[in-house]
C-alpha cells in the first residue's frame, strides 16, 4: 500500500514537471514576438521619416528659374531706391576703388591697372555654380597669362545660396569644389542701400535690362585696360561665351 503512493506521488510529481516544461517556452517566447513586431517597425519608420526632412531641403536647392530670381531681386532692394556713396559718384574709373579679400585685407583695385577685368558675383549653392565654377576656371587659365583678372565677390542675396563664411571656409569650399577661378573677395551686397560702392558703380556704367539692379547671380562685368566697364552679361551667360570679347581687349 505505502508503495503504491509513493509511485503515485512520484507520477504526478512528473507530470507536472512536464506540463511546465512545455508551458515556459511559450511564456518566454511570447514577449521576444511582442518586442520584434511592435518596437522594431516603429524605429525604421521614425528612421525613414528623418531620412526624407534632411534630404529634400538639401536637393531643393536652385536659381534656374529666372522668375523667382526677379521677385528676389525686388526682395532685396533695387537700384532705383539706392542711396549711391561718394565713393561711387567721384570714381573714374574701378581703380578708384579700395575693396577687401576674403581674409579682411585691403586691396587697391589699382593693382589690376592694364588688365581686362572680369568681376562676378558668386554662390556655392545655386544652379548656375557647377557651370560656373568650371568656365571661370577655364576662363582663367587660358586667358590668365595674357593679361586677363577675374575678381569674385561671394554674395547671399539670392536665395541665401552663398552661405560660406569668409577666411578659410571660403578657400576651402572653392578647394572642394575645384573652383581656382581667380581672385576672391569678402562678401558683398550687390543691391540695396548697403550694396558695395563698386558694384554700384558698376551698375551705373552698364545698367542691364528691366533696371541696373543685379537680378541674379554669376552677373558679370568686363572692364577694360583702363578700368571701364565696357559689357555686361546676364546670369545664365555661359563665361566661355564671353572669350571672344575678352580676347578683343587683351
Amino acid at each position: 500500500m505505502a508503495n503504491g503512493r509513493i509511485n503515485l506521488q512520484r507520477n504526478n510529481t512528473s507530470h507536472m514537471s512536464q506540463l511546465l516544461t512545455k508551458r515556459r517556452p511559450q511564456q518566454l517566447q511570447q514577449p521576444q514576438r511582442q518586442t520584434y513586431m511592435t518596437v522594431c517597425p516603429r524605429v525604421q519608420l521614425i528612421d525613414k521619416k528623418r531620412i526624407c526632412l534632411v534630404l529634400f531641403p538639401l536637393t531643393s536647392v536652385s536659381c534656374t528659374a529666372h522668375t523667382s530670381a526677379t521677385s528676389n531681386f525686388k526682395a532685396t532692394g533695387s537700384n532705383n531706391s539706392e542711396i549711391m556713396s561718394e565713393e561711387a559718384k567721384n570714381a573714374k574709373s574701378i581703380y578708384d576703388f579700395t575693396v577687401k579679400d576674403t581674409h579682411g585685407e585691403e586691396v587697391s583695385l589699382e593693382k589690376y591697372k592694364g588688365n581686362v577685368v572680369l568681376v562676378v558675383n558668386i554662390a556655392s549653392q545655386c544652379g548656375l555654380t557647377k557651370n560656373n565654377y568650371k568656365k571661370l576656371t577655364d576662363l582663367r587659365e587660358k586667358y590668365g597669362d595674357k593679361g586677363l583678372k577675374i575678381l569674385n565677390f561671394p554674395c547671399n542675396q539670392f536665395g541665401s545660396q552663398m552661405p560660406e563664411a569668409d577666411g578659410e571656409a571660403m578657400v576651402c569650399h572653392l578647394r572642394d569644389a575645384k573652383a581656382d577661378i581667380g581672385d576672391v573677395f569678402q562678401k558683398v551686397d550687390v543691391n540695396g542701400n548697403n550694396a558695395a560702392p563698386l558694384y554700384q558703380y558698376l551698375k551705373a556704367k552698364q545698367t542691364g535690362t528691366l533696371g541696373s539692379g543685379i537680378k541674379w547671380n554669376f552677373t558679370k562685368f568686363l572692364v577694360d585696360k583702363d578700368g571701364i566697364p565696357v559689357k555686361r552679361y546676364a546670369p545664365t551667360t555661359d563665361p566661355m561665351d564671353i572669350a571672344k570679347d575678352i580676347e578683343k581687349m587683351l
